[in-house]
């Protein structure tokens, strides 16, 4: 990859032909094709010394996500806080509860919010730009953190979480647009697959956060928690003027000088750009050809139906499998036998092994791809989950401690296990089974409709658990490794390996219908 410098010629790309010249869309169709053999033999050792510029505002823009996970994790917390339960819950068995309706209409704001945050996304980061859109989301995340912090009573605190949510939904669209969109093929899967790490950093300090602030006996047990979000914004804005935007974005654009000045700010002075810039061209070109559109409806077309199911599909499961369960990691904890401070430390524990699990994902996506690591890693979660619900049948459970720990230390196993494949992974599919025109909207559609069945388990979870309703505790295994195994089915015939392949190749390998368990072998022509 040293050598991609040697690889133009001095006259390059300087000025970008008009579609409609046909001998000059030519010599960019030739260009494009040396530039995705270049891109084929970039190694990951190559792209980190090439591209250090792109890890580094790719991960930049990741930390969106950490506030985005960061406050239901923290709500989820605080209904384990002696605090937060006394000054806003009820009076239940000698002991305040915070009550299953109030924990499900609290935990609204963040599903509801990525539906229409992530819809509302689409638009303003295809008519203004990343970088735009999401500055001014930050703007008005910094502004709903004062509602929760001043907040005293149930009502106050739901509106706060309800106009938050729909600024940290977005979040959720902007981070894997703008991460797929500024690094090579040898960095893409391991960029986008950080957003889940930043997921599990937002949760992991929200807990650690908790574990200490819930020995307080007064609101700064939660009022310092909710103050701590201010952090983010403060980094993020003071940073944001120094962005480069997605070139992808400015070649749709047609800003083309833009886009190779974009380009050179994310890579070394090493790499000739034109070439780059002649590929997204190319593939703008293709996409023009093919009739991929650029609204909403287009995802639904024939050409774009497959990606968008996929996109779908991918990440709904992390909703089926049992991630919403995270939330209540806590209170989960508590139920199942262990004591407030031994649940909250648990819950440490097991956003630490989350942690752990996406940098062994990193390891294992240039050496297995992403399919298979999906697969793997789902059908492992579904033997645990299963496991768990065994392991609450036993006669006496609540007195057989061995039974009690098993328990807690399989739903760490399951989080690790998470974090290894389905977490990770699904923000690499969405990213890249997507057309570029569409990768917004697909995202966003994504987004919303895991949103809808994340909705699902906020309202059902807490009536699954709360000691004065169902109280199922691990039984809850059963239902979703119930849930799993229908998706595992779904993804076996569904899922394609989209590793190693520019967005032009997939373009064509969608277009001309290629099988699934064909992707990862088939030769694009």
């Amino acid at each position: 990859m040293e050598s991609m410098e040697k690889s133009v010629d001095t006259e390059g790309v300087r000025q970008i032909p008009s579609l409609n010249d046909t001998g000059r869309m030519q010599d960019i169709g030739e260009e494009s094709r040396r530039a995705t053999e270049l891109e084929h033999r970039m190694s990951f050792k190559q792209g980190l010394k090439l591209y250090p510029k792109a890890l580094g505002w790719s991960s930049f823009f990741s930390l969106g996500i950490i506030m985005a996970s960061f406050d239901p994790q923290l709500l989820g917390s605080l209904y384990a806080t002696p605090a937060f339960q006394k000054d806003f819950g009820i009076l239940f068995n000698g002991g305040y509860i915070i009550t299953a309706s109030w924990q499900t209409a609290l935990g609204m704001g963040n599903p509801l919010g990525q539906i229409v945050g992530a819809l509302l996304a689409g638009y303003p980061l295809e008519w203004y730009g990343r970088k735009k859109t999401f500055g001014v989301s930050v703007i008005g995340t910094s502004a709903f953190i004062f509602n929760q912090f001043f907040a005293r009573s149930l009502p106050v605190l739901l509106v706060g979480e309800l106009i938050g949510g729909l600024i940290l939904g977005m979040y959720v669209t902007i981070a894997p647009t703008y991460a797929s969109e500024v690094v090579p093929i040898a960095l893409r899967g391991h960029l986008t697959a950080f957003i889940n790490l930043c997921f599990v950093i937002g949760q992991l300090l929200a807990n650690g956060v908790i574990a200490e602030t819930s020995q307080l006996n007064n609101h700064w047990a939660y009022s310092a928690p909710f103050a701590l979000q201010w952090l983010w914004p403060a980094i993020i804005l003071l940073g944001l003027p120094f962005a480069p935007e997605s070139p992808w974005w400015l070649v749709r654009k047609q800003r083309y000088e833009d886009a190779e000045t974009s380009l050179n700010r994310l890579s070394s002075s090493s790499v000739n750009n034109k070439l780059t810039l002649a590929i997204m061209i190319e593939t703008d070109r293709l996409e023009y050809e093919m009739e991929t559109g650029t609204a909403y409806l287009d995802c639904f077309k024939k050409v774009n139906l497959r990606r968008t199911e996929i996109s779908i599909g991918v990440f709904v499961i992390q909703a089926l499998s049992g991630i919403y369960l995270i939330n209540y990691a806590t209170l989960f904890f508590q139920l199942a036998g262990l004591d407030t401070r031994q649940s909250f430390d648990m819950s440490v524990g097991l956003l630490a092994v989350g942690f752990v699990g996406t940098c062994i994902a990193w390891c294992l996506l240039s050496v297995w791809g992403r399919r298979r690591i999906y697969n793997i890693g789902l059908a492992l979660m579904t033997v645990v989950m299963f496991a768990i619900g065994f392991l609450d049948l036993a006669p006496d459970y609540l007195n057989k401690k061995g039974d009690i720990w098993a328990e807690c230390i399989l739903m760490m196993i399951w989080n690790l296990l998470f974090n290894i494949s389905v977490g990770p992974i699904c923000y690499t599919f969405i990213s890249e089974v997507s057309a570029t025109k569409l990768r917004t909207k697909t995202i966003a559609i994504a987004t919303a409709t895991q949103a809808v069945f994340a909705i699902g388990m906020t309202v059902g979870i807490p009536y699954m658990i709360n000691p004065d309703q169902g109280n199922w505790r691990g039984k809850m295994g059963f239902f979703f490794g119930g849930l799993s195994v229908v998706s595992l089915v779904w993804c076996w015939y569904r899922i394609p390996e989209t590793q190693g392949r520019t967005y032009e190749e997939l373009n064509l390998m969608f277009e001309r219908k290629v099988k699934t368990r064909a992707f990862k072998n088939y030769k694009v022509v």
